[in-house]
């Protein structure tokens, strides 16, 4: 999808397009072991098991996984933890 300037969409257009989520995506690393990716979701985010199990074999399978949306100042807080943590992520608008 092309990147349309602001001041040409119609309101509600524009409205949708500052109302869209942003999202905190992990990335498949060649370093962390998938027992600590599990644990850091679990510890950070408060996933069950379960869920932290499910989005690490993402992470492992597909090589990424969306693990939060949100406002862009809570993704921003969610990257920079998983950075503290010693895993890939990045932010993007959804």
């Amino acid at each position: 999808m092309t990147a349309t300037p602001l001041d040409t969409l119609p309101l509600s257009d524009l409205e949708s397009e500052l109302d869209r989520p942003w999202s905190t995506t992990v990335w498949d690393d060649p370093i962390n072991l998938m027992t600590y990716v599990t644990y850091v979701f679990m510890d950070y985010f408060k996933f069950s098991k379960e869920k932290a199990d499910y989005l690490m074999l993402l992470v492992h399978t597909e090589g990424k996984a969306i693990v939060s949306t949100g406002s862009r100042e809570a993704m921003e807080k969610d990257v920079a933890a998983m950075h503290t943590y010693g895993l890939w992520a990045t932010l993007a608008k959804d």
